[in-house]
């Protein structure tokens, strides 16, 4: 931290670089740590790149549906990449600094991808609303120019939303501390350290988060309200298990994404308590979400085995 000059912060300090303090309170558990995080890494590298390729080399997986699978492992990746790296470095070398440019940056990559998974998770509801409700006319209401449509919309709003509240944050002034009680630089604990007004950037946030969750989220209650309920209007157990299996894989993955946040983000807990929701929503759900897709989805199965078979018989 360097001293400031005048100003009404005259005995303070700047802050020229941040603390991640992460799980600091376990030294002796570092290297446990570092194994584990480092094979979750791996792990969620090669499941979603995995997905990703599928995707683009089986043409029976060319439809909307995979489209959108696709965009979400692709996020999953980046989503991962922007959190992980930083806590091996960190749990490797015991350097645990962050430059403000970096941490800001890697805020700005967080809040990108969390807006634009919020949105695309919303997208893929409404995809299988299409395709269980109205099947006859899936071809005209979700074809390839409506999904690239729909991607484009959700990455861009994510970027925008998240535009908005970086450019208020970066004109912040830090010299109440540099520890930040976490393991990446997220915006509550950065806020804290301010000594400036950050009402502005407060409520801008406030805004976004409310725009970037309360659409999507009602736009998945709603389409999966009518699902189940065109689904229970099914008169036989055969057609009714074969229209929740198109769309039960996401529907855990939206449960299990929405669940993480809201119990980090709404539901009062320990500093710790939220260390480790944190982890499951950052370093878990990117990890669990190829597993289920790929357990609980025929297709993707199929080209698996596929590939798999013609690797062996290659090699």
């Amino acid at each position: 931290m360097q001293p400031i000059a005048s100003g009404q912060w005259r005995n303070q300090t700047v802050v020229t670089v941040f603390i991640l303090l992460g799980f600091g309170e376990l030294p002796q558990l570092h290297i446990l740590f570092f194994l584990v995080f480092l094979a979750i890494y791996l792990m969620t590298m090669t499941g979603n790149i995995l997905i990703v390729l599928l995707v683009v080399a089986d043409h029976h997986l060319h439809t909307p549906m995979y489209f959108f699978l696709g965009n979400l492992s692709c996020l999953e990746i980046c989503y991962t990449s922007t959190v992980i790296p930083r806590i091996l470095g960190s749990f490797l070398t015991g350097d645990k600094t962050i430059s403000i440019i970096g941490c800001l940056a890697q805020l700005y990559s967080f809040g990108i991808l969390a807006a634009t998974e919020c949105y695309l998770l919303a997208v893929m509801s409404y995809d299988r609303y299409i395709a269980v409700c109205k099947p006859l006319h899936y071809s005209v209401f979700m074809n390839t120019r409506i999904s690239i449509q729909l991607a484009t919309y959700s990455w861009g709003s994510g970027f925008l939303g998240s535009t908005v509240v970086i450019a208020l944050t970066s004109n912040l002034s830090f010299c109440k501390s540099n520890e930040i009680d976490h393991f990446f630089c997220d915006f509550p604990p950065l806020i804290k350290l301010a000594c400036s007004d950050t009402s502005l950037a407060e409520i801008a946030l406030s805004v976004v988060c409310s725009i970037i969750s309360v659409f999507p989220t009602a736009l998945t209650l709603t389409s999966y309200i009518c699902i189940i309920n065109a689904i229970l209007r099914i008169p036989t157990n055969t057609g009714k298990q074969k229209a929740f299996s198109t769309c039960s894989s996401h529907l855990i993955v939206v449960t299990i994404f929405y669940g993480s946040l809201l119990a980090v983000y709404l539901v009062p807990s320990s500093k710790n308590l939220n260390k480790i929701i944190s982890v499951f929503y950052t370093l878990l759900t990117p990890l669990f979400n190829p597993l289920i897709y790929t357990l609980r989805n025929k297709e993707v199965n199929r080209a698996l085995r596929k590939y798999l078979n013609k690797l062996i018989s290659f090699t």
